[in-house]
C-alpha cells in the first residue's frame, strides 16, 4: 500500500529482481568534516514536493523492498529514499540533498557491490528508469539507469545485434558499464563495455543534467567510464551494438577430483586462444538442493565456460583438448543466438549472502595452480563456494578509441572466489576466499581492477590501487571539478583534491 510520503498514483514497493550472489561489506569512506545532522526531513520540501516517485522514510510501507539489494549482508539506511522515474525526479533528489547538506547515493538495480549507506544520505533508486531504445541502421543503444541487460539483449536481438552484455539478464547496464564490463561472452572479442560508450547524460552535485561526450567534455567522458559512481547520477547512456547472431558456446563441466588434469589443460588451452574466444574456469561447491543439477549437487565441479565467435567446426576444433582432458559430466557447447548467452553461466536468480575478493593477474605463475588445488581443490576441506578464473587479453588489451578509466589492460587473468555465508554470519570466520586471492595475487603479480572491486575494496587505499598514477590523478581532478564537496562518496570513492 502507498506510504504517507509517496506522491499519488506511485506504489512504494518495487521489484528487485535477484541477479549474483551478494557480498560482503566494507564501510564506506566518509567525509572528515561531515556534521552531524539531527535536521527533520519532510517530503513537504519544495523540492520533494515535485518528485512523481515515492519519497519514502524508514517509517514508511514500502521502505525496505526500496531500499534492498541482492547481497542480503548489505543494509542500507538512509535518511530518505527518492524512488527516480525521470531526470527531473533525480535532479530534484540532488538538490534536495544540496539544499539540505546531505550526502548522495545511488542504488540503480541492486546488483552491484553495494557499499553500505547510513543514515545521514539521500538515496535515488533508478530501477524505474527503464526505457530502452534501439537504433539499427546506427548500431546503437540508449538506455535508461534502470534498464537491466536481458532487456538490451533481447531488443537487440531483433535487429540482429548484440551488446557486451553482463553474464546475467538481471546485471544492471550502467552499473556495470562505469566499472568498465567485461562481457562472458564477447569481452575479448571487443573489449570492455565501456570503450563502446558514446554519451552518457548525467546529473552532477549541482543539479545540473549534462550530456557528455569526448567532443563536448573529454575529462568527464574519461572519469564516467571506469571512475564508477563518484561523478553524478547517471540517468541513461548510449553505446554501440555490434552485429553477432550466434555464437558457438556453452559449458564443459568436469568431477572435481580431476581438477588439476582441467587447470593443466585450461592453462595449454588459454596460451593459444584466438581473440575471439573468451572463456573462464570455475570451481563450484555446489549445496545438495533439489534445484541444483544432478550432476553438481552436493559436490566440487570444475567447469570451462567457453563464448567463440567462430564456427562450429572451429569451435570443435578448440574444444577438442579440453574435452580429452577428463570424463565430462555434462557438456552444453553448441551454437546459440546471441540472445541465450545467459545459458553460458547460468547465475544464481536468487537473493543470497556472501563474501567476495577480486584480483587481476599478470600471469599464470608456476605455482598459482598448486595454490589454486591446496585451498580449494578437492582436498582441501574449503569452505569456498566458488572460485573463477576469466581469461582476459584479446580486444580488452587495447587501448579504445577515446580514453578511459579502464586500466591494467595488460593483465591476464581475472581471479574471484565467493563464499556463501548465512545472512549476519559473514564476521568471525577464516576467510578462505581472502587467502586464495591474496596467495595468487603475490605469485602472479596480482593488482586491483576498477571492474573487479568488492565491497571489501571499499578503502580510498584500495579504489587507488586499482588505477595507475596518472589515470588516479585525473579521475581526482575531475572529481574536484564535478563533486568538490564529495557529495556522491558512498560507493568506491575517489575523493576531490584537499
Amino acid at each position: 500500500m502507498p506510504g504517507p510520503h509517496t506522491s499519488a498514483g506511485q506504489q512504494t514497493t518495487a521489484s528487485d529482481p535477484p541477479l549474483v550472489i551478494g557480498t560482503r561489506l566494507a564501510p564506506a569512506p566518509a567525509r572528515q568534516d561531515q556534521k552531524d545532522i539531527a535536521m527533520p526531513l519532510h517530503s513537504s520540501s519544495p523540492l520533494l514536493s515535485s518528485v512523481k516517485g515515492p519519497v519514502l522514510f524508514p517509517e514508511d510501507d514500502g521502505f525496505a523492498d526500496e531500499v534492498s539489494v541482492f547481497n542480503m549482508t548489505v543494509a542500507h539506511r538512509p535518511r530518505v529514499i527518492i524512488g527516480a522515474t525521470d531526470v527531473a525526479d533525480v535532479q530534484a533528489a540532488v538538490n534536495f540533498a544540496r539544499d539540505q547538506d546531505l550526502p548522495v547515493a545511488v542504488l540503480n538495480t541492486g546488483h552491484g557491490p553495494s557499499v553500505s549507506v547510513p543514515g545521514e544520505a539521500v538515496m535515488i533508486t533508478t530501477r524505474r528508469m527503464t526505457e530502452v531504445s534501439i537504433d539499427s541502421a546506427a548500431k546503437t543503444a540508449r538506455v535508461e539507469a534502470g534498464v537491466r541487460w536481458g532487456q538490451v539483449v533481447q531488443e537487440a536481438a531483433k535487429v540482429g545485434l548484440a551488446p557486451l552484455a553482463g553474464s546475467s539478464p538481471q546485471v544492471g547496464v550502467v552499473g556495470y558499464t562505469l566499472g568498465g564490463g567485461v562481457s562472458i561472452a564477447l569481452g575479448r572479442a571487443l573489449g570492455y563495455a565501456a570503450d563502446h560508450v558514446l554519451a552518457i547524460d548525467v546529473v552532477t552535485a549541482d543539479g545540473r543534467l549534462r550530456h557528455v561526450t569526448p567532443h563536448s567534455d573529454a575529462e568527464l567522458f574519461f572519469a564516467l567510464r571506469g571512475g564508477k559512481g563518484n561523478f553524478g547520477v547517471v540517468t541513461a547512456m548510449e553505446f554501440s551494438l555490434f552485429p553477432v547472431t550466434e555464437l558457438y558456446a556453452g559449458a564443459l563441466h568436469f568431477p572435481g577430483e580431476n581438477a588439476r588434469a582441467v587447470l593443466q589443460a585450461y592453462q595449454r588451452f588459454t596460451a593459444t586462444a584466438p581473440d575471439d574466444l573468451t572463456s573462464s574456469i570455475v570451481f563450484l561447491r555446489a549445496p545438495d538442493l533439489p534445484f541444483i543439477p544432478d550432476f553438481m549437487r552436493g559436490r566440487l565441479t570444475v567447469s570451462v565456460r567457453i563464448s567463440y565467435l567462430g564456427s562450429a567446426h572451429d569451435g570443435e576444433t578448440l574444444v577438442g583438448p579440453l574435452r580429452a582432458a577428463a570424463p565430462v559430466l555434462a557438456d552444453t557447447m553448441t551454437m546459440m543466438p546471441a540472445a541465450h548467452i545467459a545459458s553460458i553461466t547460468n547465475d544464481p536468480t536468487e537473493p543470497g549472502a556472501a563474501v567476495e575478493h577480486f584480483a587481476v593477474l599478470d600471469a599464470w605463475s608456476p605455482s598459482a595452480m598448486e595454490t589454486i588445488l591446496e585451498v580449494a581443490g578437492p582436498d582441501s576441506g574449503s569452505d569456498i563456494t566458488m572460485v573463477n578464473l576469466t581469461h582476459l587479453g584479446g580486444a580488452l588489451a587495447l587501448a579504445p578509441e577515446w580514453a578511459n578509466a579502464v586500466g591494467r589492460r595488460d593483465a591476464a587473468y581475472a581471479a574471484f572466489a565467493l563464499t556463501a555465508v548465512a545472512p549476519g554470519d559473514e564476521g568471525g570466520r577464516k576467510d578462505m576466499g581472502l587467502e586464495l586471492i591474496d596467495r595468487l595475487a603475490a605469485s602472479g603479480g596480482g593488482r586491483k581492477h576498477p571492474s573487479y572491486l568488492s565491497p571489501a575494496d571499499a578503502s580510498i587505499e584500495s579504489v587507488r590501487l586499482a588505477y595507475d598514477e596518472a589515470t588516479y590523478e585525473r579521475l581526482q581532478a575531475a572529481k574536484t571539478t564535478y563533486d568538490p564537496r564529495n557529495v556522491f562518496r558512498y560507493n568506491h570513492n575517489i575523493p576531490p583534491l584537499a
